[in-house]
């Protein structure tokens, strides 16, 4: 047997020949060729792998990934260290600099995977609970860093030149409003022992005049020889960089999601080549490893499976089948969009009783300053159960089913959101007239809001705590009561109800609702993020718990690729609801004048402007340049030309992956085909053949 190995282009072929029977070969004594013919009839290999056939160089390629034996690999690793490649100096230094940045870029990804956030938790709950369960995980650890790193944004330009700077510095703009208007004087006295922690659930008392809340916050302007610092505009600026530092951090994982979902989506053909030829990871080498990745590798072909069965069963429907379907959904989503609509003016009489109630003190006080929030919550509840339900008759494929149950808790939960802010707002401005009884001296309602960003602020910081509670409450109320029914009673309901499954959607919800009720609040309350971090943290391991302990495999899997970039696009509706608050609340609506930085600004957004004309006519020209049709207009036409340059490209990306898939199923049923004239040809020459199941 004569072997020949080429190289073009860094590929490598095998051609094999074979001899006939009968066909003489000749002796090796009498095989004398030439030296040409000889380095044709031998294994070649470009000695010289750091340049391509033409001379040019290029990146050293990697001997583990060419197809060839070990043995072989062994000799040409020592014939390539003998070797003294005659280079220049320049050229030597730039091959060190290379291999040295992507030695370090190595290293830089090891060190980042070992300091990860939960590794090796998120590794044991992908692998016995499939890649959905994994991905609400991921999205867990993705907002509790986000929430870090914007709390040490705003402790460093809002928090501590506040904290030194509060004894020095003078007032920005001198009082100029009502004197009626600027008494804000919150009563921090406990009269009662359990104040304190009444004070701690609803953020009043000495809760409410504290770093935590907008209204004591100073409007200091601190100028020396060495320092000058507005604090002011660092609030308002820190704000606005803030929501601009969450969109991209959003936007950036979106692109790296999609580019997976790209990859693996769309098509169960590619996803089986991947998970069977490039699913294994061989860095898995205790048995626990192992066991973890074969049950992740067996919910991902679990998915795949169900959905190639539903899409199956989906196309073998008749025109009045469909007809059917389709009308049962839409009858469905009516009856849904009914219960979200009843939720809705629920929570919209709760707060306004709320607020109509909210001189009242005590254990009733409380109550009544949390019953906006404790009808939210029930709203939140119940509906996505009963959705829920809905979902299961309308005959969605897992994947769809998830996408719906989110879209419908996303509109409840975020628009439910929104009719709180929508009351608040109606008090606060007396229903937009500020030429009202009420708003007619202050141009806002003082009489029932002093310092209406504070309690906006209070509102969030309700919600925020209250989400947490009732996490901790469901779990130790509801979760281990019901598994320790299933497992010590034998009862035929309680086997029926059985343990619970994880529902992906609910719980994504919960965590899109409380980083949406976090941006909403971070203008008048700028700590929830280090609170929100908290809380996040704590309901990582309440989950896990109840993971663990509470949760059997779901029946019904589905793939998280898609479902993980839906994640973000839901977040990203709760971050636009967030910024319109928070655009109108810096442009439109007077500031309180008896507190906070802005209270002598007839918005707060003027307090950039009149920083801007403080500065130095050369900065104002350079800003006016930015901001002016010269400059504007050209780099809309360069982004412009860069959005059709990555959209052309994504397109011909998609056609080639397209034509590569189809590539791939022709060559499956030419291979079926191939298989089929075999099996007939030995029939026919009575050749005997062994029973192998031939799989694409």
């Amino acid at each position: 047997m004569a072997s020949e190995l080429q190289d073009s282009s860094g590929v490598y072929e095998y051609t094999e020949g074979f001899s006939y029977p009968g066909e003489q070969q000749q002796p090796l004594r009498l095989r004398r060729v030439s030296s040409q013919d000889s380095n044709q009839n031998y294994p070649q290999f470009n000695w010289n792998t750091e340049e391509d056939e033409e001379g040019t160089s290029g990146p050293p390629r990697d001997l583990r990934s060419i197809p060839l034996p070990m043995s072989l690999k062994r000799a040409v690793r020592q014939v390539q260290q003998m070797q003294v490649p005659v280079v220049s100096s320049a050229e030597s230094w730039k091959r060190k600099k290379t291999k040295s940045l992507r030695k370090l870029e190595d290293n830089s990804k090891q060190l980042l995977y070992v300091f990860a956030l939960w590794n090796k938790t998120l590794q044991k709950i992908g692998g016995n609970f499939g890649s959905g369960v994994h991905s609400y995980f991921l999205f867990l650890r993705f907002l509790v860093v986000l929430n870090f790193v914007s709390f040490f944004l705003i402790a460093g330009f809002v928090l501590a030149p506040s904290i030194v700077f509060r004894s020095v510095g003078s007032s920005l703009v001198n009082s100029t409003g009502p004197a009626e208007c600027m008494e804000y004087n919150p009563n921090p006295k406990v009269s009662v022992f359990y104040q304190y922690f009444l004070d701690l659930l609803s953020g009043t008392g000495f809760m409410e005049y504290s770093y935590l809340f907008y209204g004591y916050y100073s409007n200091t302007l601190v100028e020396n020889k060495n320092v000058t610092y507005n604090i002011p505009l660092a609030y308002v600026l820190t704000a606005a960089f803030y929501f601009a530092f969450c969109l991209i951090c959003i936007i950036a994982r979106m692109g790296s999601n999609a580019r997976v979902a790209v990859a693996t989506g769309g098509s169960t053909m590619g996803s089986y080549s991947m998970i069977v030829f490039t699913g294994w990871d061989y860095s898995c080498l205790r048995d626990q490893d192992t066991k973890l990745k074969q049950k992740n590798i067996h919910y991902r072909l679990q998915v795949d499976l169900e959905e190639e069965r539903l899409k199956k069963r989906a196309a073998a429907l008749t025109l009045c089948q469909k007809v059917v379907l389709y009308s049962l959904r839409i009858f469905l989503h009516l009856v849904a969009f009914g219960l979200i609509i009843g939720a809705f003016y629920g929570i919209s009489l709760a707060a306004n009783f709320s607020q109509q109630n909210i001189q009242v003190q005590g254990i009733l006080g409380l109550v009544y300053e949390y019953l906006p929030s404790i009808v939210i919550t029930t709203g939140n509840f119940v509906v996505p159960l009963l959705c829920d339900q809905i979902a299961l008759i309308e005959n969605y494929s897992p994947s769809t089913t998830v996408i719906v149950a989110l879209l419908r808790a996303v509109f409840l939960r975020l628009v439910s959101l929104g009719v709180l802010l929508f009351t608040l707002w109606r008090q606060i401005t007396c229903d937009g007239n500020i030429d009202g009884v009420d708003c007619t001296l202050c141009q806002y309602n003082y009489d029932l809001y002093p310092c209406w960003e504070t309690r906006i602020g209070q509102e969030m910081y309700k919600l925020t705590l209250f989400d947490l509670l009732i996490n901790i409450a469901v779990l130790v109320l509801v979760e281990f009561p019901r598994r320790m029914v299933v497992d010590n009673w034998s009862c035929k309901l309680a086997q029926l109800v059985g343990r619970q499954e994880f529902d992906v959607p609910s719980n994504v919800l919960g965590l899109v609702y409380g980083q949406t009720a976090v941006w909403t609040g971070t203008l008048f309350c700028p700590l929830l993020p280090l609170i929100n971090t908290i809380k996040f943290i704590i309901i990582f391991y309440c989950k896990k718990i109840t993971l663990f302990y509470n949760c059997r495999p779901a029946h019904k899997t589905f793939r998280s690729t898609t479902s993980t970039f839906f994640f973000l696009v839901v977040l990203l509706f709760g971050w636009g609801l967030a910024t319109v608050v928070m655009v109108y609340s810096l442009a439109e609506i007077r500031p309180s004048l008896g507190c906070g930085p802005f209270r002598f600004f007839p918005n707060m957004w003027s307090v950039v402007p009149t920083s801007f004309y403080n500065l130095t006519e050369t900065t104002q020209e350079f800003l006016f340049f930015i901001g002016s049709q010269s400059f504007s207009i050209p780099l809309f036409a360069l982004s412009c030309v860069l959005m059709c340059y990555f959209i052309a490209l994504a397109s011909v990306y998609g056609n080639s992956v397209a034509l590569l898939r189809a590539q791939l199923k022709l060559e499956g049923r030419d291979k079926q085909f191939l298989v089929k004239q075999i099996e007939q040809l030995g029939r026919q020459l009575h050749i005997p053949t062994h029973n192998a199941g031939v799989q694409d």
